[in-house]
């Protein structure tokens, strides 16, 4: 898709009101955020359209207040987390339309920035409501959406505005639209995808849309036991989805008319008991594993083949660890794989885009975050993206 970025935008914004969708849903403990990472990452938009003159208002929401004001869920909170990433005064408006916001627009010098009220407050704001949205696009000159986190959603604040005004992509927008392209859109094959996690259950769409799009699949976590089951493995007391090996092996045949190779494990670590360094802790062929044990990672010898396998791609995509990596030793599948493609990453081989909760605290966790092209910490709209849905705020911004 073609979209319009700040770089279309007159150099000279003064005089210009500027409504900004960014994403403020800030982690919050006695009442601090603990987690600023969704405002470092729209700075450099806010902070840009504010030294070209331009009036920046931010829309954000937080929490689920479902249409009703809750003090607990005011954007004021994070007005003092704002302002000390980006080292500027910000004014709190109480509202998103009407009066008070063109009050306060008014008093607004050019290059001030201002932040609106919590645009959940207002049923308008799910119900994608024209009215509300048009409320809101009365004291904006332009649109711009810096929030990919909320993309998934066809809200006032994340559609119906871009629809009622000249719309632009944000600076972190932008850069991640060009990450997702450059791994599932347009990308240099052969393409590799890692997914992981607990359950079939919840990724069947993404796993179904990859084995389409890829040439390697690579399966880890609890899911992988459904689908060694599905092969007629006995995966002993593992985490297994049963009554989904017909619906996994629907999944194999179309990856093989497609031309795509699901990589499964077959050694394992296996243990008795789900614990940290376990005595009943040992490694075997999948075909061995006892009735009273449980897989919870993927074996050495199967790791190394996968790395083998990244060896030969141009582009991976990453969504969940390969065992259950928070507890020890089970998270050694996932830190090798993981520093097996950020070297092939450093190293110009390979284009690496990831995503989702818990693969970026698996990133982390194995020292590589900065080693991979590009983490999306979008969770809903990541995995939407990764399902081959079209995510309604990104649709809009198509130029």
């Amino acid at each position: 898709m073609t979209f319009k970025t700040l770089d279309d935008l007159p150099q000279d914004l003064s005089g210009q009101r500027a409504l900004v969708r960014v994403d403020l849903n800030l982690p919050m403990k006695d009442g601090r955020a603990t987690d600023l990472t969704r405002v470092t990452a729209v700075a450099p938009t806010i902070l840009e359209l504010a030294d070209r003159g331009a009036k920046v208002l931010l829309l954000a929401h937080y929490g689920r207040p479902k249409g009703e004001r809750h003090s607990t869920m005011s954007l004021s909170m994070v007005q003092g987390d704002i302002e000390r990433v980006i080292d500027r005064e910000v004014m709190f408006i109480p509202e998103v339309m009407g009066p008070v916001v063109e009050q306060s627009v008014g008093i607004l010098s050019d290059g001030d920035i201002g932040l609106l009220e919590n645009t959940r407050f207002w049923p308008g704001e799910e119900a994608n409501d024209a009215e509300f949205a048009k409320g809101i696009a009365a004291n904006g000159d332009f649109y711009v959406n810096d929030a990919f986190s909320a993309a998934h959603r066809a809200h006032a604040s994340t559609e119906g505005l871009a629809k009622l005004l000249p719309a632009y992509a944000g600076r972190a927008m932008e850069k991640e639209l060009k990450a997702l392209d450059a791994a599932l859109g347009t990308p240099n094959p052969p393409v590799a995808a890692v997914v992981g996690g607990a359950k079939v259950s919840t990724k069947l769409a993404v796993l179904e849309n990859l084995s389409r799009k890829v040439q390697h699949l690579i399966i880890g976590g609890g899911m992988a036991n459904t689908f060694l089951a599905a092969n007629g493995v006995n995966v002993g007391k593992s985490l297994c989805e049963h009554d989904l090996t017909d619906t996994a092996r629907t999944i194999m045949d179309a990856a093989d008319e497609a031309g795509c190779t699901i990589h499964l494990p077959y050694d394992v670590v296996v243990a008795k008991e789900f614990a940290a360094n376990p005595q009943s802790l040992r490694t075997c062929n999948v075909h061995e594993v006892a009735e009273d044990e449980m897989i919870l990672d993927v074996g050495p010898q199967a790791v190394e083949a996968l790395g083998d396998v990244l060896k030969t791609c141009a582009t991976l995509v990453w969504n969940g660890p390969l065992g259950a990596f928070e507890t020890p030793p089970f998270d050694e599948a996932t830190v090798s794989l993981a520093k097996t493609a950020a070297a092939l990453t450093q190293a110009g081989a390979l284009v690496s885009v990831a995503g989702g909760g818990d693969t970026v605290a698996a990133l982390a966790h194995a020292g590589v975050a900065d080693d991979v092209t590009y983490i999306s910490t979008a969770g809903g709209a990541f995995l939407e993206w990764m399902e081959g849905k079209e995510l309604p705020g990104v649709a809009a911004l198509s130029a």
